[in-house]
Protein backbone atom coordinates (compact mmCIF):
# COMPACT_ATOMS: atom_id res chain seq x y z
CA UNK A 1 0.00 0.00 0.00
CA UNK A 2 1.23 3.39 -0.72
CA UNK A 3 1.28 6.91 0.75
CA UNK A 4 -0.58 8.53 -1.25
CA UNK A 5 -3.51 5.61 -2.15
CA UNK A 6 -6.91 5.95 -2.24
CA UNK A 7 -9.83 3.48 -3.06
CA UNK A 8 -10.48 3.94 -6.75
CA UNK A 9 -14.17 3.78 -6.22
CA UNK A 10 -16.47 5.68 -3.49
CA UNK A 11 -17.25 4.44 -0.52
CA UNK A 12 -20.85 3.03 -1.31
CA UNK A 13 -19.49 0.74 -3.40
CA UNK A 14 -16.58 -0.49 -1.14
CA UNK A 15 -18.96 -1.14 1.83
CA UNK A 16 -20.02 -4.65 3.08
CA UNK A 17 -23.21 -5.73 4.22
CA UNK A 18 -24.48 -5.73 7.62
CA UNK A 19 -21.57 -3.21 8.57
CA UNK A 20 -21.89 0.45 6.73
CA UNK A 21 -19.18 2.58 6.29
CA UNK A 22 -18.87 5.47 8.70
CA UNK A 23 -20.53 8.49 7.57
CA UNK A 24 -17.60 10.95 8.33
CA UNK A 25 -15.35 8.51 5.82
CA UNK A 26 -14.53 10.22 2.73
CA UNK A 27 -15.68 9.60 -0.28
CA UNK A 28 -12.99 8.12 -2.08
CA UNK A 29 -11.43 6.97 1.54
CA UNK A 30 -7.28 6.58 2.04
CA UNK A 31 -6.25 2.67 2.11
CA UNK A 32 -5.14 3.51 5.92
CA UNK A 33 -8.95 4.55 6.69
CA UNK A 34 -10.22 1.69 4.80
CA UNK A 35 -8.30 -0.70 6.40
CA UNK A 36 -9.52 0.17 9.75
CA UNK A 37 -12.69 -0.02 8.62
CA UNK A 38 -11.93 -3.79 7.50
CA UNK A 39 -10.56 -4.36 10.90
CA UNK A 40 -13.49 -3.02 12.59
CA UNK A 41 -15.59 -5.43 10.14
CA UNK A 42 -13.95 -8.24 11.57
CA UNK A 43 -14.05 -7.01 15.35
CA UNK A 44 -18.02 -6.08 15.09
CA UNK A 45 -18.43 -9.89 14.13
CA UNK A 46 -16.48 -11.76 16.42
CA UNK A 47 -14.14 -12.83 13.39
CA UNK A 48 -10.75 -12.97 14.58
CA UNK A 49 -11.39 -15.95 17.23
CA UNK A 50 -11.54 -18.15 13.89
CA UNK A 51 -8.33 -17.08 12.43
CA UNK A 52 -5.30 -19.18 12.39
CA UNK A 53 -2.61 -15.77 12.39
CA UNK A 54 0.78 -17.38 11.42
CA UNK A 55 -0.15 -20.34 9.51
CA UNK A 56 0.96 -20.65 6.16
CA UNK A 57 -1.33 -23.49 3.76
CA UNK A 58 1.54 -25.69 1.74
CA UNK A 59 -1.09 -27.92 -0.01
CA UNK A 60 -4.67 -28.68 -0.41
CA UNK A 61 -5.22 -32.42 -1.80
CA UNK A 62 -8.63 -33.80 -2.92
CA UNK A 63 -8.26 -37.31 -1.46
CA UNK A 64 -11.71 -39.50 -1.37
CA UNK A 65 -14.45 -37.12 -0.55
CA UNK A 66 -12.42 -35.11 1.47
CA UNK A 67 -9.90 -31.93 1.39
CA UNK A 68 -6.63 -32.69 2.68
CA UNK A 69 -5.45 -29.26 3.89
CA UNK A 70 -1.66 -29.00 5.12
CA UNK A 71 -0.64 -26.12 7.03
CA UNK A 72 2.75 -24.70 9.05
CA UNK A 73 2.75 -22.20 11.55
CA UNK A 74 5.19 -19.83 10.16
CA UNK A 75 7.30 -19.10 13.51
CA UNK A 76 7.26 -22.73 15.39
CA UNK A 77 7.80 -24.51 11.75
CA UNK A 78 5.07 -27.21 13.42
CA UNK A 79 3.21 -28.93 10.35
CA UNK A 80 -0.48 -29.75 10.79
CA UNK A 81 -2.94 -31.77 8.49
CA UNK A 82 -6.64 -31.61 8.66
CA UNK A 83 -9.71 -32.45 6.89
CA UNK A 84 -12.39 -30.91 5.36
CA UNK A 85 -15.69 -30.89 3.73
CA UNK A 86 -15.39 -27.83 1.93
CA UNK A 87 -12.79 -25.31 1.12
CA UNK A 88 -12.61 -21.41 0.20
CA UNK A 89 -9.53 -19.90 -1.41
CA UNK A 90 -9.94 -16.29 -0.38
CA UNK A 91 -6.07 -15.19 -0.80
CA UNK A 92 -6.94 -12.94 -4.02
CA UNK A 93 -4.60 -12.46 -7.07
CA UNK A 94 -2.77 -9.68 -5.81
CA UNK A 95 0.50 -10.90 -4.54
CA UNK A 96 2.41 -12.01 -7.24
CA UNK A 97 3.44 -9.47 -9.59
CA UNK A 98 3.50 -10.38 -13.54
CA UNK A 99 7.25 -9.27 -14.52
CA UNK A 100 7.61 -8.74 -17.99
CA UNK A 101 10.29 -10.23 -20.14
CA UNK A 102 11.82 -7.07 -22.38
CA UNK A 103 15.09 -7.84 -24.15
CA UNK A 104 18.27 -6.49 -22.61
CA UNK A 105 16.89 -5.38 -19.27
CA UNK A 106 19.52 -7.18 -17.53
CA UNK A 107 21.86 -4.18 -19.39
CA UNK A 108 19.93 -1.25 -17.69
CA UNK A 109 21.64 0.19 -15.00
CA UNK A 110 18.59 1.87 -13.38
CA UNK A 111 16.79 0.81 -10.84
CA UNK A 112 13.81 -1.51 -12.01
CA UNK A 113 10.46 -2.35 -9.18
CA UNK A 114 6.79 -3.67 -9.64
CA UNK A 115 4.14 -1.41 -8.54
CA UNK A 116 3.63 -4.25 -5.73
CA UNK A 117 6.60 -2.65 -4.33
CA UNK A 118 5.94 1.29 -4.95
CA UNK A 119 5.66 3.21 -1.62
CA UNK A 120 6.57 6.65 -1.82
CA UNK A 121 7.39 9.37 -4.70
CA UNK A 122 9.66 11.07 -3.07
CA UNK A 123 12.25 9.18 -4.14
CA UNK A 124 11.78 9.88 -7.41
CA UNK A 125 12.39 13.18 -7.36
CA UNK A 126 14.42 15.43 -10.66
CA UNK A 127 14.41 11.71 -11.88
CA UNK A 128 13.33 10.46 -15.17
CA UNK A 129 11.07 7.37 -14.80
CA UNK A 130 9.41 5.14 -17.03
CA UNK A 131 5.87 3.25 -15.66
CA UNK A 132 4.52 0.78 -17.70
CA UNK A 133 1.19 -0.46 -18.05
CA UNK A 134 -2.14 2.14 -18.03
CA UNK A 135 -3.96 -0.19 -15.84
CA UNK A 136 -6.06 1.75 -12.51
CA UNK A 137 -2.54 1.25 -10.82
CA UNK A 138 0.03 2.33 -13.38
CA UNK A 139 -2.29 5.71 -14.31
CA UNK A 140 -2.39 6.21 -10.47
CA UNK A 141 0.79 5.75 -9.94
CA UNK A 142 2.46 7.74 -12.57
CA UNK A 143 0.04 10.77 -11.80
CA UNK A 144 1.78 10.22 -8.27
CA UNK A 145 5.32 9.97 -9.42
CA UNK A 146 4.66 13.20 -11.92
CA UNK A 147 4.35 15.46 -8.75
CA UNK A 148 8.13 14.87 -8.31
CA UNK A 149 10.25 13.55 -11.50
CA UNK A 150 11.94 15.76 -13.74
CA UNK A 151 10.16 13.17 -16.95
CA UNK A 152 7.36 11.02 -16.12
CA UNK A 153 7.35 8.14 -19.41
CA UNK A 154 4.52 6.31 -19.92
CA UNK A 155 4.66 3.56 -22.36
CA UNK A 156 1.35 1.16 -22.45
CA UNK A 157 -1.24 0.21 -25.13
CA UNK A 158 -4.00 1.05 -23.39
CA UNK A 159 -7.03 2.11 -26.39
CA UNK A 160 -8.91 3.71 -23.55
CA UNK A 161 -9.70 7.55 -24.38
CA UNK A 162 -8.50 9.00 -21.40
CA UNK A 163 -8.92 12.84 -21.67
CA UNK A 164 -7.06 13.85 -18.82
CA UNK A 165 -4.51 16.69 -19.13
CA UNK A 166 -1.02 15.61 -18.18
CA UNK A 167 1.37 17.73 -16.93
CA UNK A 168 3.81 19.08 -19.65
CA UNK A 169 6.75 16.69 -18.66
CA UNK A 170 4.04 13.36 -18.96
CA UNK A 171 5.49 11.99 -22.59
CA UNK A 172 3.43 8.83 -23.50
CA UNK A 173 5.08 6.35 -25.60
CA UNK A 174 3.93 3.08 -27.36
CA UNK A 175 5.33 -0.66 -25.75
CA UNK A 176 9.50 -1.13 -24.84
CA UNK A 177 10.82 -2.68 -27.99
CA UNK A 178 14.58 -2.82 -25.59
CA UNK A 179 16.74 -1.98 -22.73
CA UNK A 180 19.74 -0.56 -22.83
CA UNK A 181 22.18 0.85 -20.12
CA UNK A 182 20.93 3.91 -19.78
CA UNK A 183 17.65 3.82 -21.33
CA UNK A 184 14.54 2.30 -23.17
CA UNK A 185 13.93 2.25 -27.01
CA UNK A 186 10.30 2.32 -28.06
CA UNK A 187 8.48 -0.37 -30.67
CA UNK A 188 8.13 3.28 -32.87
CA UNK A 189 12.20 3.40 -32.64
CA UNK A 190 12.16 6.42 -30.45
CA UNK A 191 14.70 6.64 -27.39
CA UNK A 192 14.46 7.84 -23.33
CA UNK A 193 17.13 7.98 -21.09
CA UNK A 194 15.79 6.41 -18.07
CA UNK A 195 16.32 6.61 -14.53
CA UNK A 196 13.96 4.75 -12.78
CA UNK A 197 11.58 1.89 -14.14
CA UNK A 198 7.41 1.06 -12.54
CA UNK A 199 6.28 -1.97 -13.73
CA UNK A 200 2.42 -1.80 -13.14
CA UNK A 201 1.78 -4.96 -14.73
CA UNK A 202 -0.57 -6.47 -12.83
CA UNK A 203 -0.47 -9.97 -11.02
CA UNK A 204 0.04 -13.36 -11.70
CA UNK A 205 -2.77 -16.05 -10.73
CA UNK A 206 -0.78 -17.94 -8.01
CA UNK A 207 -1.51 -20.75 -6.21
CA UNK A 208 1.08 -23.39 -5.30
CA UNK A 209 -0.13 -24.94 -2.10
CA UNK A 210 -3.06 -26.52 -4.94
CA UNK A 211 -2.60 -30.20 -5.31
CA UNK A 212 -3.47 -31.48 -9.34
CA UNK A 213 -6.39 -33.77 -7.74
CA UNK A 214 -8.28 -30.15 -7.24
CA UNK A 215 -8.98 -30.30 -10.51
CA UNK A 216 -8.09 -26.77 -11.67
CA UNK A 217 -6.10 -25.80 -14.85
CA UNK A 218 -4.11 -22.90 -13.64
CA UNK A 219 -1.65 -20.43 -15.21
CA UNK A 220 -0.44 -16.88 -14.77
CA UNK A 221 -3.67 -15.39 -16.65
CA UNK A 222 -6.53 -17.65 -15.89
CA UNK A 223 -8.07 -20.31 -13.67
CA UNK A 224 -10.39 -22.16 -15.43
CA UNK A 225 -13.01 -24.18 -15.22
CA UNK A 226 -15.05 -22.43 -12.63
CA UNK A 227 -18.82 -22.00 -12.56
CA UNK A 228 -20.48 -18.60 -12.11
CA UNK A 229 -17.03 -17.39 -11.95
CA UNK A 230 -16.18 -19.01 -8.23
CA UNK A 231 -16.89 -22.74 -8.11
CA UNK A 232 -14.91 -24.83 -9.29
CA UNK A 233 -16.75 -27.31 -11.54
CA UNK A 234 -14.91 -30.36 -11.06
CA UNK A 235 -14.59 -29.97 -7.66
CA UNK A 236 -17.74 -28.19 -6.33
CA UNK A 237 -16.86 -28.08 -2.38
CA UNK A 238 -14.08 -26.16 -3.35
CA UNK A 239 -15.18 -21.91 -4.05
CA UNK A 240 -12.34 -19.39 -5.37
CA UNK A 241 -12.90 -16.17 -4.27
CA UNK A 242 -12.67 -12.29 -5.66
CA UNK A 243 -11.10 -14.01 -9.25
CA UNK A 244 -13.27 -11.23 -11.28
CA UNK A 245 -12.00 -8.33 -12.79
CA UNK A 246 -13.40 -4.87 -14.37
CA UNK A 247 -16.25 -5.28 -11.26
CA UNK A 248 -16.75 -3.43 -7.80
CA UNK A 249 -15.08 -6.22 -6.27
CA UNK A 250 -16.02 -5.04 -2.48
CA UNK A 251 -19.52 -6.03 -3.94
CA UNK A 252 -18.55 -8.55 -6.06
CA UNK A 253 -16.52 -10.50 -3.39
CA UNK A 254 -19.99 -9.93 -0.48
CA UNK A 255 -21.90 -11.28 -2.82
CA UNK A 256 -19.64 -14.31 -3.46
CA UNK A 257 -19.29 -14.92 0.33
CA UNK A 258 -22.86 -14.90 1.19
CA UNK A 259 -23.16 -17.22 -2.26
CA UNK A 260 -20.88 -19.48 -0.87
CA UNK A 261 -22.36 -19.76 2.88
CA UNK A 262 -25.70 -21.03 1.05
CA UNK A 263 -24.08 -23.55 -1.11
CA UNK A 264 -21.97 -25.05 1.60
CA UNK A 265 -25.27 -24.73 4.02
CA UNK A 266 -27.62 -26.83 1.41
CA UNK A 267 -29.66 -23.77 0.98
CA UNK A 268 -29.74 -24.83 -2.67
CA UNK A 269 -28.30 -27.50 -5.10
CA UNK A 270 -25.79 -26.46 -8.00
CA UNK A 271 -26.53 -27.33 -11.31
CA UNK A 272 -24.90 -30.89 -12.41
CA UNK A 273 -21.49 -30.92 -13.33
CA UNK A 274 -22.40 -31.23 -17.15
CA UNK A 275 -24.95 -27.96 -16.96
CA UNK A 276 -22.31 -26.16 -15.31
CA UNK A 277 -19.59 -27.27 -17.70
CA UNK A 278 -21.90 -26.41 -20.75
CA UNK A 279 -22.60 -22.97 -19.59
CA UNK A 280 -18.73 -22.46 -18.91
CA UNK A 281 -17.91 -23.81 -21.96
CA UNK A 282 -20.45 -21.47 -24.20
CA UNK A 283 -18.86 -18.78 -22.22
CA UNK A 284 -14.94 -19.13 -23.64
CA UNK A 285 -16.27 -20.02 -27.07
CA UNK A 286 -17.45 -16.64 -27.02
CA UNK A 287 -13.88 -14.82 -26.08
CA UNK A 288 -11.77 -17.46 -28.47
CA UNK A 289 -14.36 -16.01 -31.35
CA UNK A 290 -13.56 -12.61 -30.52
CA UNK A 291 -9.85 -13.43 -31.00
CA UNK A 292 -9.75 -12.82 -27.17
CA UNK A 293 -7.25 -14.78 -24.54
CA UNK A 294 -8.89 -17.02 -22.34
CA UNK A 295 -8.19 -14.48 -19.41
CA UNK A 296 -10.96 -12.44 -20.34
CA UNK A 297 -13.17 -15.48 -18.90
CA UNK A 298 -12.71 -13.03 -15.47
CA UNK A 299 -14.12 -10.03 -17.16
CA UNK A 300 -17.70 -8.78 -15.52
CA UNK A 301 -17.43 -5.25 -16.86
CA UNK A 302 -20.63 -4.43 -18.89
CA UNK A 303 -22.16 -7.96 -17.07
CA UNK A 304 -21.92 -6.92 -13.61
CA UNK A 305 -25.78 -6.82 -12.95
CA UNK A 306 -26.21 -9.69 -14.87
CA UNK A 307 -24.12 -11.28 -12.96
CA UNK A 308 -25.69 -10.71 -9.20
CA UNK A 309 -28.79 -11.08 -10.43
CA UNK A 310 -28.00 -14.66 -12.13
CA UNK A 311 -26.12 -15.36 -8.02
CA UNK A 312 -29.32 -14.39 -6.44
CA UNK A 313 -32.08 -16.64 -8.46
CA UNK A 314 -29.06 -19.66 -8.31
CA UNK A 315 -28.98 -19.30 -4.94
CA UNK A 316 -31.58 -17.61 -3.23
CA UNK A 317 -29.35 -14.99 -1.86
CA UNK A 318 -30.19 -11.26 -1.74
CA UNK A 319 -29.89 -9.48 -5.08
CA UNK A 320 -27.10 -6.54 -4.72
CA UNK A 321 -28.85 -3.92 -6.02
CA UNK A 322 -28.91 -2.44 -8.98
CA UNK A 323 -27.33 0.64 -8.47
CA UNK A 324 -24.18 -0.33 -7.30
CA UNK A 325 -23.39 -0.92 -11.17
CA UNK A 326 -24.82 2.33 -11.58
CA UNK A 327 -22.64 3.87 -9.32
CA UNK A 328 -19.31 1.80 -11.05
CA UNK A 329 -20.70 2.94 -14.51
CA UNK A 330 -21.06 6.79 -13.98
CA UNK A 331 -17.60 6.80 -11.63
CA UNK A 332 -15.73 4.89 -14.60
CA UNK A 333 -17.04 7.82 -17.13
CA UNK A 334 -15.74 10.47 -14.23
CA UNK A 335 -12.41 8.82 -14.82
CA UNK A 336 -12.31 8.48 -18.40
CA UNK A 337 -12.82 12.78 -18.15
CA UNK A 338 -10.10 13.45 -15.70
CA UNK A 339 -7.84 11.62 -13.17
CA UNK A 340 -6.80 14.44 -11.11
CA UNK A 341 -10.62 15.23 -10.48
CA UNK A 342 -12.92 12.35 -10.31
CA UNK A 343 -12.53 11.24 -6.83
CA UNK A 344 -13.72 14.70 -5.69
CA UNK A 345 -17.58 13.43 -6.71
CA UNK A 346 -19.49 12.11 -3.47
CA UNK A 347 -22.26 9.52 -4.11
CA UNK A 348 -24.71 8.69 -2.19
CA UNK A 349 -27.38 5.90 -2.44
CA UNK A 350 -30.85 7.18 -2.74
CA UNK A 351 -32.77 3.53 -3.26
CA UNK A 352 -32.41 0.57 -4.97
CA UNK A 353 -32.25 1.89 -8.51
CA UNK A 354 -31.16 5.91 -7.42
CA UNK A 355 -27.98 7.45 -6.39
CA UNK A 356 -27.02 11.07 -6.50
CA UNK A 357 -23.96 12.58 -7.36
CA UNK A 358 -22.84 15.98 -6.18
CA UNK A 359 -19.21 17.70 -5.72
CA UNK A 360 -17.56 17.52 -2.44
CA UNK A 361 -18.21 21.42 -2.02
CA UNK A 362 -21.90 21.55 -3.48
CA UNK A 363 -24.64 21.49 -1.55
CA UNK A 364 -27.07 20.11 -4.33
CA UNK A 365 -27.25 17.10 -5.32
CA UNK A 366 -28.28 16.07 -8.77
CA UNK A 367 -30.18 13.24 -8.98
CA UNK A 368 -29.01 10.49 -12.07
CA UNK A 369 -32.51 9.44 -13.17
CA UNK A 370 -30.90 10.28 -16.83
CA UNK A 371 -28.81 7.86 -17.02
CA UNK A 372 -30.11 5.28 -19.45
Amino acid sequence: MYMHLRTNLPKPTMELRGFPVPREMQSFPSWNVYYEYIKAYAAHFNLYKHIKFLHYVTSVKRVGNVWKVKHRHILKGEVFEEEYDFVIVGTGHFSKPNMPEILHEKLFKGTIIHSHDYRVPDVFTNRHVLVVGAGPSGMDIALDVAKYSKSLVHSHHSKVNFRTKFPDHYIRKPDIKEFNETGVIFVDGTYEEIDDVIYCTGYEYDYPFLDKSCGLVIDKHSVIPLHKYMVNINEPSMVIMGLVIRACLVVAIDAQARYATALIKGNFTLPSKEEMMSEWQRQADIIRSKGRPISDIHFLAEKEDQYYEEMSEESGIDRVPPVMFKIRTMDTEAKLENLYTYRNYVYEVIDRNTFTRRLETETKTANNSALP
